[in-house]
C-alpha cells in the first residue's frame, strides 16, 4: 500500500466517523442539549430530525418531553389536632425548559432529588397546618345522613376548612412557585397514601372496636327490650283471648245448664213419680256394675223400685 493510499483511507475513515458521529437524529420525544466540554452549545434541539454536533469536542445530552412521575416516600408527621400519621404522595412533571434544566439539575435523578425537597417538604407543611379530618375528606356532611352520634360520626360531622383537594391544589400551587426556575413544570399532584402509623393505628383500632362493641351492644339492648314488649304483649293477648273464652264457655254451660234445669223440672212438674223413676235408673247406671254389692235399708229410695213392681 503506498503512502498516497493510506492517506486517503485515513481520510476517508475520518469521514465517515465524521459523519456517524456528527450526525445525529432526535425522535418527537426527544430534546437535547449539546455540550461542549460540559458546558451548554447554542440552543437547546427540540425539533424532530437530523441534527449536526463536532465530534470528540460536543456531546449529546438527551431529554424526554413525556410527562414523568414522581412518587413521594411514606413521611411520618403529625397534624395539627396531634394525629401521627403516614403520608405518601405524587406528581406529574415535565421539562419546559431542557437548557436550565441541564444547567439546575443535570438529569431526571436530579429532578426527583429536587422533587423530594421540594413536593415531601410542601405536603409535610400542609399536613401539619390542618387536622386529620382535612385530609382524608373533601366536601362536609350533613347531619342528616348520620343516624347514630358516635365519636366517629361527631368527627364526620365536622365543618371544613378546607378538604383534601383543596389542600393538594394548595401544595402544588406551592410546589409550582418553588420549581419554576429550575426547567420542569409540575402538572398534577394527588395523596396516594394517608395511615395512622403502626403504633398510633393499634390503638385506633382497639377504640373503634370499643365503639363499634358498644353500638352492638345497644342495638342487642334494645332489640331485647323490643323482644320482651313483644312477649309481654302475646302474654297479655293470651290471657285475654283465654278469659274471653272461659267467660263464653261458662256463659253456655251456665245457659245450658238452665235449660237442663228447666226441662227437668218441667219433666218433674209434669209426672213426679216417673221422673223419680228415670233419675233411679240413671243412679243405678252410675252406681252398679257386676260387681257392686249394696246394702240397703228397706226404705231406701234406691230399693223401692228394684223390689216387686206395683
Amino acid at each position: 500500500m503506498t503512502r498516497a493510499t493510506a492517506i486517503k483511507l485515513i481520510l476517508a475513515l475520518a469521514v465517515v466517523y465524521v459523519i456517524q458521529d456528527g450526525i445525529h437524529f432526535n425522535d418527537e420525544s426527544q430534546q437535547v442539549v449539546i455540550t461542549a466540554f460540559g458546558e451548554p452549545v447554542g440552543k437547546p434541539v427540540t425539533a424532530a430530525g437530523l441534527f449536526f454536533d463536532l465530534p470528540l469536542v460536543q456531546t449529546e445530552n438527551y431529554f424526554t418531553k413525556q410527562s414523568v412521575e414522581y412518587q413521594s416516600k411514606p413521611t411520618q408527621v403529625p397534624t395539627r389536632d396531634k394525629r401521627y400519621i403516614s403520608v405518601a404522595a405524587f406528581a406529574i412533571w415535565r421539562i419546559n425548559d431542557p437548557l436550565k434544566f441541564f444547567q439546575r439539575v443535570q438529569n431526571e435523578a436530579g429532578a426527583q432529588a429536587r422533587l423530594d425537597e421540594i413536593v415531601a417538604g410542601e405536603v409535610r407543611n400542609a399536613v401539619a397546618r390542618d387536622d386529620l379530618i382535612e385530609l382524608v375528606r373533601t366536601t362536609s356532611r350533613r347531619s342528616e345522613q348520620v343516624s347514630s352520634p358516635t365519636e366517629e360520626e361527631a368527627t364526620i360531622l365536622t365543618n371544613l376548612e378546607k378538604g383534601r383537594a383543596r389542600l393538594a391544589a394548595e401544595i402544588l400551587a406551592r410546589s409550582r412557585e418553588r420549581s419554576a426556575d429550575l426547567g420542569f413544570e409540575i402538572l398534577d399532584f394527588r395523596f396516594r397514601h394517608i395511615s395512622y402509623v403502626e403504633d398510633v393505628q393499634k390503638a385506633v383500632f382497639a377504640r373503634m372496636t370499643a365503639e363499634r362493641q358498644r353500638v352492638a351492644e345497644q342495638y342487642r339492648s334494645e332489640g331485647q327490650g323490643e323482644a320482651a314488649r313483644i312477649s309481654g304483649q302475646r302474654d297479655r293477648d293470651l290471657a285475654e283471648i283465654q278469659s274471653e273464652a272461659y267467660r263464653a264457655g261458662e256463659e253456655r254451660r251456665g245457659k245450658a245448664d238452665a235449660d237442663a234445669a228447666r226441662i227437668y223440672a218441667g219433666a218433674y212438674g209434669k209426672d213426679p213419680d216417673f221422673y223419680a223413676f228415670v233419675k233411679s235408673l240413671e243412679t243405678y247406671e252410675k252406681s252398679l256394675d257386676p260387681g257392686t254389692v249394696l246394702i240397703l235399708d228397706s226404705n231406701s229410695d234406691l230399693l223401692k223400685y228394684l223390689g216387686k213392681p206395683r
